[in-house]
């Protein structure tokens, strides 16, 4: 992971300082890539440990297709919980009764969370992040009121048509992007835009294209993310993984992780570890959290900063 550190370097020493819309100055870099070769160790960090179970919730909740974030609260994945506590205070006029991070702001977040965890009912009205993810992954509205299922498609022109330059999943619903943009009752639009699949000499590698890259907190779960989704494309089409590509587009570092990355540039990587997925699933929508072993990981210990919301 020595590319992703000198990454996180290059920003902090040469990165242009710009304003964002959370009111959190960032540097940031345009256009840069990594490679990561999967045979060589799963590409989690080692300079800090990463909270592996909410990557894999996350991901098995993507290709659900839900936007809600109750399956995730209830077990107990917090990533998150701050996007729509953050549109529940501004839709009921609450920002200001409930400074962030104040001793008040936290027990009206765990009261929210209790409640989404716990009532379907308040889940269904504030816990929906909006169309991301899972929707267009698994949910791509078509004019015509049909579903199409972007995974499933995937995976048929992968075992069916190998030669394919089509094998492509979009997160950039354009039509949808625009709802997210106007209508701040919701998350941001996709981070993580575009992914293209590409069989070589039986491996299949991932090409991710990323437009807005948070590299401290984000980045590192996407790498990991997206390591693991070419993994389990890979065994349900009888083929071994190949390389993780990351594309990133607008890559930043937020001035309030300044320090936290200094802490992880100081330290030395060590060796990856390797995951192993349970080899009987065959099918890309039936794997479960218990499918997925990690072996060999020995991270320095983990380094808490903000989110920006």
């Amino acid at each position: 992971m020595r590319q992703y550190l000198d990454l996180l370097k290059d920003i902090k020493e040469n990165g242009t300082p710009k304003a964002t819309r959370q009111g959190i100055d960032v540097v940031s870099v345009f256009g840069r890539q990594m490679r990561f070769d999967l045979s060589e160790g799963f590409p989690l960090l080692t300079t800090k440990k990463v909270f592996l179970r909410a990557i894999i919730h996350e991901l098995l909740w993507f290709l659900t297709g839900s936007t809600n974030i109750q399956y995730l609260v209830r077990h107990d994945v917090r990533i998150w919980n701050e996007w729509s506590f953050q549109v529940y205070l501004e839709v009921n006029n609450l920002v200001n009764k409930y400074p962030r991070y104040s001793d008040i702001w936290q027990k009206k977040m765990a009261e929210f969370i209790d409640n989404i965890k716990n009532d379907d009912t308040f889940a269904a009205q504030w816990g929906d992040l909006g169309p991301v993810y899972g929707k267009q992954w698994i949910r791509w509205e078509t004019v015509k009121g049909e579903t199409i299922n972007q995974i499933e498609n995937c995976i048929q022109l992968i075992k069916n048509d190998a030669t394919s330059r089509r094998i492509i999943v979009s997160g950039w619903n354009v039509g949808d992007i625009q709802e997210l943009i106007k209508d701040h009752n919701h998350a941001p639009p996709p981070c993580h835009t575009l992914f293209h699949f590409m069989v070589i000499n039986e491996k299949l590698s991932c090409l991710l294209y990323q437009r807005s890259c948070d590299m401290f907190l984000g980045v590192p779960f996407n790498i990991a993310s997206y390591a693991l989704l070419t993994m389990m494309m890979a065994q349900v089409c009888g083929l071994e993984p190949g390389d993780f590509v990351h594309t990133l587009g607008d890559a930043h570092l937020f001035v309030n992780h300044f320090e936290q990355a200094d802490l992880q540039l100081s330290r030395e990587p060590r060796p990856l570890p390797r995951m192993k997925i349970n080899p009987e699933r065959k099918n890309i929508f039936d794997f479960e959290f218990d499918d997925f072993t990690l072996e060999g990981y020995d991270p320095h210990p983990s380094i808490k900063a903000p989110i920006a919301v």
